[in-house]
């Protein structure tokens, strides 16, 4: 049996991704802070043996004990999918806010990665959840778009040192999708135009297909998301962080 463990998976990217990899056979292991909306989402999953650990990886405890079962437990495949972010302008959000930020999105995702691929033998992946502003700026959403340059480069960067042993690593960068993350954020899908909006069935279904091709050590999401992101190539950097500025709903207010 195929075992994944998934952050980030009471909702969204990470529990679509969830049910879709528990239909292909896959023994999941939900990963979140909140028991019941893991509870919840562990009933809908087909199959058996599913499992849940309740940990907030903004908590050094709880990020020490998750990276100690990965560690103790071996698993094929980790999807680090948690993070968050705030819209808005840099100086008017809380210092800490940013910092926690920084800290779920960069460090937490560095200390699982580090304690699964010590164990990770050939077969094995690890994705690691970016974003379509790993490839541009975002104004009003400043320190989660560099949190997300930061993933897709580690993970690009470990793509190559693994990939030897047989070892995927990919950094997957999906758009705007339709799931609360705007919300938890300040802000609403509504705030993104249609043509952008991704969902999340669709996102899911192409990050289950980039795990089983185990090809790129970076995954863009979504044909919509890759016209844009090539038609940037031709435009000075200037108009398109102008136009990045015009779609953010950190900049709208």
């Amino acid at each position: 049996m195929k075992k994944a463990l998934i952050t980030g998976a009471s909702g969204g990217i990470g529990l679509e991704t969830a049910r879709q990899l528990a239909q292909q056979n896959y023994q999941v292991t939900l990963v979140a802070r909140n028991r019941d909306r893991l509870e919840k989402a562990l009933s809908g999953l087909s199959g058996s043996g599913h499992t849940i650990l309740v940990a907030d990886l903004n908590d050094k405890e709880d990020l020490q004990k998750l990276a100690t079962h990965l560690s103790a437990e071996k698993y094929g495949v980790l999807i680090n999918n948690a993070g968050n972010g705030t819209y808005g302008k840099f100086t008017d959000i809380p210092l800490e806010d940013q910092l926690a930020t920084m800290q779920l999105n960069m460090q937490a995702l560095v200390t699982l990665s580090y304690s699964f691929l010590q164990k990770a033998v050939k077969g094995d992946a690890l994705i690691n959840i970016g974003s379509l502003l790993a490839h541009s700026s975002l104004p009003g959403g400043a320190v989660y778009a560099g949190t997300k340059s930061f993933v897709a480069n580690f993970s690009e960067s470990l793509w190559c040192e693994f990939k030897p042993k047989g070892i995927y690593v990919t950094g997957f960068n999906p758009g705007a999708a339709n799931s609360d993350f705007h919300a938890n954020a300040g802000g609403h899908t509504s705030d993104f135009p249609k043509f952008v909006m991704s969902s999340v069935e669709d996102v899911a279904r192409e990050l289950v297909k980039a795990l089983q091709k185990r090809q790129k050590p970076r995954v863009m999401q979504g044909w919509k998301n890759r016209f844009m992101l090539f038609g940037f190539r031709f435009l000075p950097r200037v108009a398109a962080v102008n136009i990045m500025s015009k779609i953010s709903p950190g900049m709208q207010n």
